[in-house]
């Protein structure tokens, strides 16, 4: 039962929302330091849909309203964009085809935008079925959830519809669903991988609107920035939910196109479910495990401790000579740290490195990564000399 929530204003109520095939429940072993599973499947109109068992079975589209497929103009379009509190951007598109690198950009926030739409579905579902780790003592404080999750679950909707519309009316898209698993099981741990993943995606599309401006497509920048508020209000809110300061940092941690495209895979993504993930054109990485639990990650100096697999195409990577640990927080230069080899065993490296909190306050989210070489001007420098990562650590 969930008591811990703030008090939230509101009047929307549940409609035109969504069912879908529910989110499998997975144990805590993906690398977002958040403990716990998810499953999730919306309501109707009319009522919400009965509780399922979400089993090993993956979220998988369409939704009921038809989504990722809303023809322009349909009933269903209207009430999306009710349920949304707003439109898609109804001015003309550049007259210009975008530079095939910011048609990337935009396929990586199709990829992003559709597992969002599946997570807030899933949410969502969870909260009006009434499944155990989504219930609430107070029934306005649960009904408040509903109000925000269900405009933010059409709100990600539009923000894929967008970046689809987009890439098609350029010959260029859509980027098509994949099919989605979230680690997660309760209301808290659900909030805290959506603040996560909602400070990526800030740090990414920072990322993005320099791509467009370096290369002259500045008629794409002021739509995206809009999503960068938007977004940003919406983290403002999970941070509220989970008992912090709605803003983290006086300047929030960068990230960059290839971090959030290989935190999806390896942590949403059911292997080879994608059908054109192949036109995504960024570099796959090895996955980096945190291992120490998130509870013990606080506002200190620390040590924690990683480990990766060192098998395959990452074999030639168990020795960890040339590696160093890189972390990412704020605006700032990458910090390099040294990592310390405790194991080796069945191919997993295990291995330390310390969290230099107080010198750097290392407040809000901190990248980490497994890089070649120990010295990086930026975060572009950090990405190219990538080889294991990212993984996430949030602090206050």
């Amino acid at each position: 039962m969930y008591t811990g929530l703030a008090p939230l204003v509101g009047s929307l109520a549940i409609a035109s929302l969504v069912s879908a095939v529910p989110l499998q429940k997975r144990g805590p072993d993906g690398s977002w330091g958040h403990h716990g599973n998810s499953g999730y499947q919306s309501s109707t109109s009319v009522a919400p849909p009965a509780p399922t068992d979400s089993g090993s079975n993956p979220f998988s589209f369409p939704l009921s309203n038809g989504f990722p497929n809303i023809a322009s103009g349909s009933s269903q379009e209207n009430d999306l964009f009710n349920q949304a509190h707003g439109t898609l951007p109804n001015g003309p598109p550049p007259p210009a085809p975008p530079a095939e690198d910011d048609l990337l950009s935009l396929r990586l926030i199709a990829f992003n935008e559709l597992w969002e739409v599946a997570f807030f579905t899933e949410l969502l579902s969870n909260i009006t079925n009434n499944v155990p780790g989504y219930q609430f003592s107070d029934p306005n404080q649960r009904q408040a959830v509903i109000n925000a999750i269900t405009a933010v679950q059409a709100q990600e909707e539009l923000h894929a519809l967008n970046a689809n519309g987009a890439l098609a009316h350029f010959n260029a898209g859509p980027i098509l669903p994949c099919q989605y698993v979230a680690p997660v099981d309760n209301f808290h741990d659900a909030i805290a991988l959506a603040s996560t993943f909602t400070d990526v995606v800030l740090g990414t599309l920072g990322d993005v609107v320099t791509h467009f401006g370096q290369n002259g497509d500045n008629g794409l920048i002021r739509g995206v920035a809009s999503v960068i508020g938007q977004e940003g209000e919406q983290d403002g809110y999970y941070r509220s939910l989970l008992g912090n300061i709605p803003s983290a940092n006086p300047f929030l941690t960068a990230s960059v196109r290839e971090f959030a495209f290989n935190a999806i895979n390896q942590n949403f993504v059911v292997p080879g479910s994608c059908p054109n993930v192949n036109t995504i054109n960024l570099p796959t990485f090895g996955a980096l495990a945190l291992n120490t639990p998130a509870a013990q990650i606080t506002a200190q100096d620390s040590t924690l401790s990683f480990s990766f697999s060192a098998e395959g195409q990452w074999s030639q990577y168990a020795s960890c000579e040339g590696l160093n640990v890189v972390l990412i927080n704020q605006q700032n230069v990458p910090i390099v740290e040294p990592l310390t080899l405790t194991g080796a065993s069945n191919g997993q490296v295990q291995f330390t490195a310390n969290f230099p909190f107080v010198e750097n306050k290392l407040f809000g989210l901190t990248i980490a990564v497994v890089a070649k070489g120990d010295t990086f001007p930026d975060i572009v420098s950090v990405a190219a000399n990538t080889v294991f990562g990212p993984a996430f650590i949030n602090v206050l």
